[in-house]
Order: structure tokens, then C-alpha cells, then sequence
């Protein structure tokens, strides 16, 4: 339209039911702009709202262990470890020493060496293995080279590994 009046404008906005929108007082002279300005508000918070569906917040999961761990229960504390990288978020393991355990500190660093090397596969160390007072904390990231396989999709590819080509058929 280009420079009018605040009166011109506000009537050519009322003149077609919507607002008289000021996009930037700043300038000279400042902009405005005829809209519905209740729809621009709600289109503007629905696009917010998908770009934050979209993105992951990483996490911090933590799993506690004992020096004194036993192998079933290391593996199972080491699966729940991948599941949660493969989600895409970070995974302290927290050790912790009681009483005399404190004089098992080396056992405690094998059992973390031994974490980081089955997680070599999905995952980086961020922080290695310390120990600060009665604790020794690791923290785990996910590698980028990780995929996981989509939904659906199996996630073994190629032949099949027992070597039998079995086919199921529905009798209807």
C-alpha cells in the first residue's frame, strides 16, 4: 500500500475485519501489516510446538554398581546401558564403595574397563573412570557412527544365519 496514515490504515483494516498488526516500530517510518492476528499468534505457537517434538533432549540416565557385581547382573546393567544410548542419551555408571570395598579400587576400575569395552561398539567415554571419595563415575556418550535399525525394518540383513529358508502360509 506504502506510507498512509495511521487512520487510513486502521480503517482498510476494519474495512476487511482484521488487525492492524506493527511488524517493526523500529524503522522510519515504522511497518505494519493487515492480519488476523489471533490466527498468526496460533500458527506461530503450533510451529514452536513441532520443532520441539522433533528434537531429543539428552539425557543423563545413571546405573549404580558394586565392586562386588555379579556377571548376569553387570550384563543386564550393561544392556540397559545400550538401550538408553541408542535412545540417544547419556549414561553415567556410578560405582559405589563401602567399608572395607575401598581396598578393591583396582577390581572396581576392571569392572569399568570391562563396561567400556562391551560399549566400545555404541558408545564414547566423555569422562573416563574416576573415583571421588567412596564413588568412581564414568560417563558414557552415544557415538555418532551408532544407527539403530527404523521401526519395522529387521535388523539383521542378508542371508539367513541358520541356513533354513522357512515360509508360513495362512490356510484360509
Amino acid at each position: 500500500m506504502g506510507v498512509v496514515t495511521i487512520q487510513i490504515a486502521l480503517d482498510k483494516a476494519r474495512e476487511a475485519g482484521l488487525d492492524l498488526v506493527e511488524v517493526s516500530p523500529n524503522t522510519q517510518p515504522p511497518v505494519c501489516r493487515i492480519m488476523d492476528y489471533g490466527k498468526f499468534l496460533y500458527q506461530q505457537k503450533r510451529k514452536a510446538k513441532l520443532s520441539q517434538k522433533k528434537q531429543h533432549v539428552m539425557e543423563l540416565k545413571e546405573l549404580r554398581i558394586r565392586p562386588k557385581i555379579d556377571d548376569h547382573d553387570r550384563n543386564i546393567k550393561i544392556k540397559h546401558a545400550e538401550e538408553f544410548l541408542q535412545r540417544g542419551d547419556k549414561v553415567q555408571f556410578t560405582m559405589m564403595f563401602r567399608g572395607r570395598e575401598m581396598m578393591y579400587i583396582d577390581h572396581g576400575k576392571e569392572v569399568m574397563s570391562y563396561i567400556i569395552e562391551q560399549l566400545q561398539g555404541c558408545s564414547k567415554v566423555e569422562r573416563p573412570a574416576d573415583l571421588l571419595g567412596k564413588r568412581m563415575t564414568l560417563i558414557l556418550v552415544p557415538s555418532k557412527v551408532a544407527a539403530t535399525p527404523a521401526a519395522g525394518e529387521p535388523a539383521q540383513k542378508g542371508p539367513n544365519p541358520s541356513g533354513l529358508n522357512i515360509e508360513l502360509k495362512s490356510k484360509a
